[in-house]
């Protein structure tokens, strides 16, 4: 969001405190949040105060200013330190919310929410899917009416990241029913707004402590000056967004293949079996080997792309080609490194379990793999 950046040398400290911060006010508690099925609200408070949201928002809005190198980092950490709720809450908020209000919003917008999304007194999430409308969002059936001046909005959304604790949602709904993608607008929703309610804390696989919900819209109105980004232009807006979030998707997987392969490597060096530790047997050894270099090369990878980001010059193609290979790369160093771990790594305790389920939704949220190969072949291939 912003142009300003930082020395190496102050994004080695932040991130030397980021770590720190983990170490003593999120780890600790984190497998007790897991099996309470939701991380505390004030979480939120905790990392706003610290300086840990929305790091790229420009200081007339409370935030650094730093380049988006300086959220990476948190993605980053976050993933590695195997908290992959926290991971994907703080990403939605930080590197989807808060930039579509700052490249789309009113100056009024803009004051209205970016300064409470740094501080952590409001929590943001992004409402797109639907029962029946996943990565086809042109299905989507949640309408948006003109009523005077005001908008009355009809219509269920479903898996919604920080669904039980948001106070502001980007909603996506139609404004012309009959005109497909360019009958879609956008809006700012305040949570507190009647007609807006919350369903249920879906069960999930994994990600267990990160709140995802089902959500209602019963003839909820918001004022006109709530579009966001203009109306009918919510298709083209979500397209021009999307290559942030699968960039910062692809940076948590980087970070979760960093953290599965520091504790893998650590276990088979003290595991032993048949009088040796089992790091010497060339299995580990090749399988570690193989691991190793894929993570490198997609590294180099994610970094090429983030410098793009940073210039305003990253395409849609490129970012799918990173969320599309880093996330099926997460999904290959959790198998193979749980396999490794033998039959503690299906056991609860061992970190790699969660780790292993985490990775999961990384090839589905997003968008699917299928829908990046589909992305990255109309660009190569055509139509």
């Amino acid at each position: 969001m912003s142009e300003s950046t930082l020395t190496q040398e102050e994004k080695d400290l932040f991130r030397d405190n980021f770590r720190k911060f983990i170490a003593k006010e999120l780890a600790p508690h984190y497998e007790a949040w897991e099996k309470a099925e939701i991380f505390p609200r004030e979480v939120w408070n905790k990392l706003g105060e610290n300086g840990y949201l929305c790091v790229d928002v420009p200081e007339e809005y409370g935030g650094f200013g730093a380049d988006f190198g300086l959220s990476a980092i948190i993605a980053e950490e976050l993933g590695r330190a195997n908290l992959g709720a926290l991971c994907t809450s703080v990403s939605v908020h930080s590197d989807i919310v808060a930039p579509y209000i700052f490249h789309l919003g009113t100056e009024a917008q803009k004051q209205a929410w970016l300064p409470k999304m740094v501080s952590g007194e409001a929590v943001g999430a992004i409402a797109m899917t639907e029962p029946g409308a996943g990565s086809d969002l042109q299905g989507m059936r949640t309408t948006a009416l003109l009523d005077g001046n005001q908008y009355v909005i009809n219509g269920q959304k479903t898996f919604i990241t920080n669904g039980q604790h948001c106070d502001l949602v980007v909603l996506a709904a139609k404004t012309d029913p009959s005109a497909g993608a360019r009958g879609v607008t956008l809006f700012t929703v305040d949570c507190s707004l009647p007609g807006f309610n919350r369903g249920r804390n879906l069960e999930k696989m994994g990600l267990h402590s990160g709140d995802t919900s089902e959500m209602f819209l019963d003839n909820l109105r918001v004022d006109e000056d709530q579009v966001l980004g203009g109306v009918g232009r919510g298709f083209a807006n979500l397209m021009n967004e999307l290559p942030r979030e699968r960039l910062i998707l692809g940076i948590g997987a980087i970070g979760a293949c960093d953290g599965m392969m520091e504790a893998t490597a650590n276990y088979v060096k003290e595991r032993r079996a048949f009088s040796q530790p089992i790091s010497a047997f060339q299995n580990t050894r090749f399988k570690m080997a193989e691991l190793k270099t894929q993570l490198e090369v997609n590294r180099a990878f994610i970094q090429v792309c983030t410098e793009k980001y940073n210039r305003g010059q990253l395409s849609a193609t490129e970012a799918s080609m990173a969320k599309l290979s880093t996330t099926e790369l997460q999904g290959k160093v959790a198998d193979e490194c749980l396999q490794l771990f033998g039959g503690y790594g299906y056991m609860q305790e061992y970190p790699l379990a969660r780790a292993y389920v985490d990775a999961r939704i990384q090839r589905i949220y997003g968008g699917t793999s299928e829908i990046m190969k589909e992305i990255i072949a109309r660009e190569l291939l055509g139509r």
